[in-house]
Parts: C-alpha cells; sequence; structure tokens
C-alpha cells in the first residue's frame, strides 16, 4: 500500500483551516512537545481507538520522525479512514521553528 504523506508546511497550512491531526508518540514525548490541537493516540493504541478518528475528513498522523504515523496510517487507510502521514514528524516541526505546546495539556 502507498502511504501517502505530506511535510510539516503543507501540514501547517491544513492546521490553519482546521484538519484535525491526530499525535501516536507516548505520553512522555507528547508532555515534552506537541501540536496545539492535536489528540494524542499512542501507537498501540490506535486499533482500540479506532472510534476517535473520523471518517468524513482528512486525518493528519505524526509521530517524532515519521515511522510510527506511516504504520498508523497504514493500518487507518485499511479501515476507511482517509488517513496521511507528516514526513519528518514532530522533530521536522521543531527544527523548522514551528509552534508547539509543553506539557500534559493540548
Amino acid at each position: 500500500m502507498e502511504i501517502p504523506e505530506i511535510g510539516v508546511d503543507e501540514l501547517e497550512r491544513h492546521l490553519a483551516g482546521g484538519a484535525p491531526v491526530f499525535d501516536v508518540r507516548e505520553d512522555d514525548e507528547w508532555a515534552t512537545a506537541h501540536i496545539d490541537g492535536a489528540t494524542l493516540v499512542p501507537l498501540g493504541t490506535v486499533p482500540d481507538e479506532i472510534d476517535a478518528f473520523p471518517t468524513d475528513a482528512t486525518v493528519y498522523v505524526i509521530c517524532a520522525k515519521g515511522g510510527r504515523s506511516a504504520r498508523a496510517v497504514e493500518f487507518l487507510r485499511d479501515q476507511g479512514v482517509d488517513a496521511v502521514n507528516v514526513t519528518g514528524g514532530m522533530g521536522a516541526w521543531l527544527d523548522s521553528g514551528k509552534p508547539a505546546i509543553s506539557g500534559a495539556g493540548g
């Protein structure tokens, strides 16, 4: 299966339009830095939390570097979710100077 991907600049444009973003990293990674408005669903819980992902809109999935989110996107697409991987993950987001939130909130 080909996994659709976008970069962080394109993600930022989609987020400005209200697109949903899901972060599949672990709690400690999320607490260090995450995108404002993102929803935390650690990769291991994605199958149990499938109902959290809308099926009527494209969703964007991010992790630290892009590997875990690619696996999540593959699973989600098999379940009928229009999911797109964010290449470079939070590392690329932070390296580009985009805003992030620290702490457990979100």
